[in-house]
């Protein structure tokens, strides 16, 4: 049994696989904010009630905003800023008294779906999570690209490519930079730009069902939301060429997106043509998870046991 964590902002999520890839067991609670401490608690909560509930142990892998420093061995880069510094890894070990694995969120979305998802067997998968924070993912040859400094798919702290007027030098970002992608494709970003472009307060959902109802600002909003995804994916396609790639997070759930955006992105990339596809994932928000519990495979989870 193989047992997968997504340590989200806002939802952590754990499930656990048997050796064939099936759900044997699923939960999910709301992310403790601000609380380092309490993570950890959740964590090691989730983890042992799936245990208790199946009646025997498995593998843990864990997907977290951030990475782990290849310098430090502590957490980097994580919008979940209470992670940050922090010695992520060793402190779930001690706790579930086993070996555990961690990976960036977005590589274990990409994994997942490279794996036995909608983009199985494919040589190039970039995997975008679009939600309370926005990343990238790479899985290369059926493998995750970590990178020397372990930020290989670290495209939401790029700056938004081809700004429009307005657009530069953008908001304000956690990671002390302006104009982030990540300050516009975030769920967060979407509301944000939408308030301050109308004066409502609305997050995503409102937005996209005032759009969906004829209002004009919210779908002007979402068409500015578009614009921005297509540029920021042409940088994507520019530079990785990927075989195709997979939207996650709350925001993949807008179907529109995988209309209008390759109609946008053309201008940007440079090529003659653009065959990419993109696709919703096929595991939807359970991705994550599953790409976590991937990062152990089924012979090395059947070796624990020995």
């Amino acid at each position: 049994m193989r047992i997968g964590v997504d340590l989200g902002g806002t939802k952590t999520e754990a499930l656990a696989l048997d050796a064939a890839g099936r759900v044997l067991r699923r939960e999910r609670i709301a992310t403790p904010r601000d609380d380092y401490d309490a993570t950890l608690v959740a964590v090691a909560g989730l983890v042992q009630g799936i245990e208790t509930g199946l009646g025997r142990r498995g593998t843990v892998g864990i997907g977290m905003p951030g990475a782990i420093s290849p310098a430090t061995g502590l957490v980097k880069n994580a919008n979940s800023t209470w992670l940050n510094g922090r010695p992520l890894r060793e402190d779930l070990e001690r706790r579930l008294g086993r070996p555990v694995r961690l990976a960036n969120d977005a590589n274990c979305f990409a994994l997942s779906e490279a794996q036995d998802g909608s983009r199985a067997g494919l040589p190039a998968v970039f995997g975008a999570i679009l939600g309370t924070g926005t990343a990238g993912g790479i899985v290369a040859g059926g493998r995750i690209l970590v990178g020397r400094n372990a930020i290989a798919g670290g495209w939401a702290h790029d700056p938004l490519p081809w700004p429009r007027p307005g657009e530069w030098p953008g908001p304000d970002c956690y990671c002390g930079r302006t104009g982030c992608i990540e300050t516009f494709l975030s769920g967060p970003g979407l509301a944000r730009d939408h308030r301050e472009a109308t004066g409502e307060a609305l997050a995503g959902p409102a937005i996209v069902a005032r759009a969906e109802g004829g209002d004009a600002h919210a779908a002007a909003t979402l068409a500015r939301y578009e614009d921005r995804l297509a540029r920021a994916l042409a940088g994507v396609i520019n530079l990785l060429d990927p075989d195709v790639i997979v939207l996650g997070g709350g925001l993949s759930s807008l179907h529109r997106l995988y209309r209008t955006v390759p109609q946008r992105w053309s201008a940007f990339v440079f090529s003659d043509r653009v065959d990419t596809p993109i696709r919703p994932p096929l595991h939807g928000d359970a991705s994550g998870a599953r790409g976590a519990a991937w990062l152990w495979t089924p012979e090395e989870a059947e070796a624990t046991r020995a």
